[in-house]
C-alpha cells in the first residue's frame, strides 16, 4: 500500500536510482502519473517531461478499455476485445474523435507552448501510477519511440503481473515496485487516490 502518489514515486524512484541509464528523460502520463514521474525524476536528477495519451473507453462502458490513442497519432487497440464486444468501426471513431479532443486539449494545457525535450539518442523512463490493461501505457511507449528514444523503460509503483509482463515485449525494461496477480483496481494500492488536477500537473512540470 502506498501512501499517495509521491510516496509510490520515492519508492519507485528507489528501484531506478540503483540502475541509472545513459542521459535519461522522465516522461509522466497525465494526469496521476505526472505527480509519481517528478519523484522519480527527482531521484535520478534527470529531466521531467510528458507523453500525453488517452483510454479508448468502450461505447456506453467508458470505464472498460479498448485502447488508447496517444500524440503523434499513436493508436494502439485491443483488437480481441473489440471484436469480443462487436464495437463497429463508427462507434470506435466517434469515440476516438472525443478522445482526440481532450487530447490536444491537454497537451495545449500542460505544455503551454514550451517545447517536448527531446528524446533522441537518450532513455525514455515512462512513468505512471499504475497499470490495468495496459493500453495507455502501450501508447506511450509507442510515442517515445516515435520521437526517436533510444531505449524506452516503463515504470510504475503497482502493475497487474500479467500486463507487466504482456509490455516487456514493447518496452526495454519494465520496473514495478509491486506485480500483484490480483490487481483489483490501481487505486486499491492507495491510501490517498484522490484524482489529480490539470493545477496540480502543471504544478509540477517545468
Amino acid at each position: 500500500m502506498f501512501r499517495d502518489r509521491l510516496d509510490a514515486g520515492r519508492q519507485l524512484g528507489e528501484l531506478l536510482v540503483a540502475d541509472v541509464p545513459l542521459d535519461p528523460v522522465v516522461l509522466g502520463l497525465p494526469r496521476g502519473g505526472v505527480v509519481v514521474a517528478a519523484e522519480v525524476a527527482r531521484a535520478l536528477s534527470c529531466a521531467l517531461d510528458i507523453i500525453v495519451v488517452r483510454k479508448l473507453g468502450a461505447p456506453g462502458r467508458p470505464e472498460l478499455g479498448v485502447g488508447a490513442i496517444g500524440e503523434l497519432g499513436v493508436r494502439s487497440l485491443n483488437v480481441d476485445l473489440i471484436r469480443y464486444l462487436r464495437i463497429s468501426d463508427e462507434a470506435l471513431a466517434k469515440v476516438e474523435q472525443q478522445e482526440s479532443v481532450e487530447l490536444d486539449r491537454r497537451v495545449v494545457r500542460y505544455r503551454r507552448g514550451r517545447p517536448e525535450v527531446s528524446l533522441e539518442g537518450k532513455t525514455a523512463i515512462i512513468v505512471d501510477d499504475g497499470l490495468a490493461t495496459g493500453y495507455t501505457a502501450l501508447a506511450a511507449v509507442e510515442v517515445a519511440r516515435a520521437r526517436n528514444a533510444s531505449t524506452v523503460t516503463l515504470g510504475v509503483p503497482v502493475g497487474a503481473a500479467d500486463t507487466v509482463a504482456m509490455l516487456g515485449t514493447a518496452a526495454d525494461r519494465v520496473v514495478a515496485v509491486e506485480t500483484p496477480a490480483d490487481l483489483q483496481a490501481v487505486g486499491f494500492w492507495y491510501a490517498d487516490f484522490r484524482q489529480t488536477s490539470d493545477r496540480e500537473v502543471s504544478r509540477f512540470l517545468p
